[in-house]
């Protein structure tokens, strides 16, 4: 990925040409229990830079609690202000979101359809600054790039902003200029609603409707553009266990969407990168299991080259070690260099990000053999509180995430690692350390800011230690 985005980093997109008018366009805001966030969503929208005759608003509602009445009441404030709005709320969430989204697009008037989730904050000049790119009649949906408002509250939501920044700096950037299929990300995207409509609809066979419908509209020969200088600022979750819900939702919806589509890929005329890419995309959260595997093998495995004596091995150890660590730090720290310029800063974060990817393994694992599986598993959420500075509060709000069973067992195997690092301190195995470092620190921070956010107010110790919420 890396080489790929600095091999066609200067492929800028540009469009084709200019529309002969501004289209119509539909804003469809998918929203389940978002007490905390809808009125801002709908304020956003409504502040978009675009001709108030040519937008359509569509709040697409199943909530069960009070954000029913507080979007019901917003969206009639914005209707006598003569905006085109309309209220939808279902009574069931059949098909979850992506059954909200067909539904709304069923009665959607606008030629083009920007979605937006409940979190996100859109730039007045989104819509203006993309619809241009529709002037090609093959594009078929236009991405801008995520931004993340609260990055500084604490160590969780810098780690996840790095690992988002790296998706869609660096990943993005990459596939779509060098060719290769990339994927809408679910919201702050456009859609050319003849794309969608010819490549099946929305399909909720799948946690990753978004990913499903890109491939598909991709393998019916529409063209996606990926504008990486156009952001859209959004939250990312402050909870452990929001965060972990989210990845095991994209973990197991891409592994279902790769049993879904992949004989399709291949059997399709497109070219073998294209194929290859693909193929790596959709089955790229296999390694999960592989390294919950690998964390239980390793201390036998330390016991065996002790007994073999390390010598023999360390030719074969370091370069591995290296090469593997160094690809992770380049590819992060590309993303950084390119939209930050207190990049340098962020290297400090590395050790740390790399073991937070550790630390979901056994989350994402379970993912990844409920969709070989076929288990059915309901669309949950990931809960947004409005949280942007430090001093800001969430857990005394709704929506808390539960605690899924990954805890017991990450708490486990960070007192395995603990265990296995005092074993390599006793036989003097020194060279070992830093790797097992790096998957005890994983294993127990997750464990342990689990335990932390779910003690009550009052019997929370100093969770700064865990959290720290000081800006860089």
């Amino acid at each position: 990925m890396v080489w790929l985005y600095y091999k066609n980093r200067h492929r800028r997109p540009e469009p084709a040409g200019s529309l002969p008018a501004l289209p119509r366009v539909t804003v469809q805001l998918p929203i389940f229990n978002e007490r905390y966030v809808v009125e801002r969503l709908i304020h956003s929208v409504a502040a978009l830079d675009y001709p108030r005759d040519l937008l359509e608003i569509q709040v697409l509602d199943d909530s069960t609690d009070e954000t029913a009445a507080i979007a019901r009441e917003t969206v009639e404030r914005h209707a006598c202000e003569g905006f085109d709005i309309h209220y939808i709320h279902r009574e069931n969430r059949d098909g979850f979101k992506a059954g909200a989204l067909e539904e709304g697009r069923r009665c959607a008037s606008g030629e083009f359809i920007l979605i937006l989730d409940a979190d996100f904050v859109p730039h007045p000049r989104l819509l203006l600054e993309s619809i241009s790119y529709f002037s090609d009649p093959r594009v078929g949906m236009v991405q801008s790039r995520w931004d993340h408002i609260n990055r500084d509250f604490s160590l969780l939501t810098k780690l996840q902003a790095i690992f988002l920044d790296g998706h869609f700096v660096v990943e993005h950037t990459a596939r779509h200029r060098s060719g290769r299929f990339f994927n809408f990300n679910g919201t702050a995207g456009i859609w050319r609603a003849a794309a969608v409509e010819s490549s099946g609809g929305w399909a909720s066979d799948t946690l990753t409707e978004d990913l499903d419908l890109s491939y598909r509209a991709q393998l019916m020969g529409w063209k996606f553009v990926y504008l990486k200088d156009l952001v859209s600022p959004a939250e990312v979750p402050v909870d452990i266990n929001g965060f972990k819900m989210q990845q095991q939702r994209w973990a197991k919806g891409s592994i279902q969407t790769g049993l879904k589509l992949l004989p399709r890929i291949f059997r399709s005329s497109h070219p073998w990168p294209v194929k290859i890419e693909s193929f790596f995309h959709l089955t790229n959260n296999l390694s999960y299991p592989l390294v919950v595997a690998l964390s239980m093998f390793i201390f036998p495995a330390m016991v065996i080259r002790h007994r073999l004596g390390w010598t023999r091995l360390i030719a074969l150890d370091f370069p591995l070690f290296f090469v593997s660590t160094g690809s992770v730090v380049a590819f992060y720290l590309t993303s950084q260099r390119e939209i930050d310029p207190r990049w340098r800063k962020k290297i400090r974060y590395m050790p740390m990000l790399m073991s937070l990817g550790i630390g979901l393994a056994i989350n994402n694992a379970s993912a990844v053999m409920e969709a070989f599986f076929r288990q059915p598993t309901e669309f949950r959420r990931t809960p947004k509180y409005s949280i942007v500075g430090s001093g800001d509060e969430w857990r005394q709000k709704a929506y808390r995430s539960p605690v899924n069973l990954s805890f017991p067992l990450e708490l486990l195997f960070s007192i395995y690692f603990l265990f296995t690092i005092g074993f390599c301190l006793r036989e003097k195995i020194y060279l070992a350390l830093p790797f097992l470092a790096m998957f005890f620190s994983g294993y127990a921070y997750t464990a342990a800011l689990t335990l932390v956010q779910r003690l009550p107010t009052a019997l929370r110790a100093a969770p700064a230690a865990l959290e720290p919420e000081a800006a860089d």
